[in-house]
């Protein structure tokens, strides 16, 4: 075996993981209009915390115990608060625009680790969020300037919801030694028991309705998009850099874009077609401005302490980033 096919196999599986993220979105509105939202989220964890569970058994992970337990019921519960926004509104808007719009998180994420870190970002990143918004705006437009749907407002919060879970999860586990596929599991199983609560009676009616597309697609959210995909992060990011690992994760609104159009016979037009571009692009600018603002100030507060008596301008707090997103 070659030096380079190691790299190239974590590459495949990092872009893999974006495509059935990228897919999960029309996975969801289709099983959503068949069950109801929250069968569809109910089904989605029950199916992916009885998986996890398998594997955990198997390896025999050590569940968290006392405050690590307690952060990662706490993480399952903003875990769910984002699927269940993401599921209702899909269900209300087009899966390419669902796609697209989560894709704000990625802007979202970094203004709100700069807040808890009191570490402002530079100005050129703040061009690139304008930018985004400029995207969402002709994304939505549908030939004319409106305001967005429902289900486009479900799914900007659902970015919002999920940049919170992001930014949380990486200042509440910070120094801590909990198993990743633990804390996983216990984040599914929350999010299974939230979800089903609220599906309540509708739960085992649309278990008895579901069709066989419809299982299809409760195993595909359940173990693709949540299991295969945790997995192969876990193992991908320990074999290349995170850096390398979120542009190719990040390919996942493209993917998004893709399927909605050409499986699911969506109609985007020229102005969602700018919009997607700018949405992206602002995406990934956005994000590289972060990583090199970050690693500034990591090298300026690595450097010496100047003599007593020297001026020398206070560093700025880094703000820590993490470089994958969760689901």
């Amino acid at each position: 075996m070659t030096r380079r096919t190691p790299e190239l196999l974590v590459d495949i599986l990092l872009i893999a993981v974006a495509a059935v993220w990228g897919a999960s979105f029309l996975a969801a509105k289709d099983l959503a209009a068949e069950t109801g939202v929250a069968a569809a989220v109910s089904l989605r964890f029950l199916v992916a915390a009885l998986a996890l569970g398998v594997i955990c058994l198997v390896r025999r992970e050590r569940m968290p115990r006392g405050r690590g337990l307690a952060i990662a019921a706490l993480l399952g519960c903003s875990q769910a608060a984002v699927i269940g926004l993401e599921t209702a509104g899909v269900h209300l808007t087009s899966a390419t625009n669902a796609g697209l719009l989560i894709s704000l998180a990625l802007v979202f994420t970094p203004v709100l680790e700069s807040v808890a870190a009191r570490a402002w970002l530079p100005r050129s990143y703040f061009v690139a969020a304008v930018a985004a918004i400029v995207g969402v705006a002709l994304l939505v437009s549908g030939g004319g300037l409106r305001t967005p749907s429902i289900g486009d407002a479900l799914v900007i919060a659902a970015a919002v919801v999920r940049a919170v879970h992001v930014t949380a999860s990486a200042r509440l586990t910070r120094g801590r030694h909990d198993s990743t596929l633990a804390v996983v599991f216990v984040q599914m199983l929350v999010c299974a028991a939230t979800s089903s609560a609220v599906a309540g009676a509708q739960l085992p009616r649309a278990v008895a309705g579901l069709t066989a597309s419809g299982w299809l697609d409760v195993v595909f959210l359940g173990v693709m998009c949540s299991v295969f995909a945790f997995a192969v992060q876990l193992w991908a990011v320990r074999r290349t850099s995170a850096t390398r690992a979120s542009i190719l994760m990040g390919t996942e609104p493209v993917w998004a874009l893709a399927v909605g159009v050409a499986i699911g016979g969506e109609a985007v037009g020229l102005p969602g077609y700018l919009g997607a571009a700018l949405i992206i692009a602002a995406s990934y600018a956005g994000q590289a401005i972060e990583r090199r603002h970050r690693r500034s100030v990591a090298a300026a507060a690595s450097r010496p302490t100047p003599p007593a008596g020297s001026a020398a301008p206070a560093a700025p707090r880094a703000a820590s980033t993490p470089e994958t997103a969760s689901r």
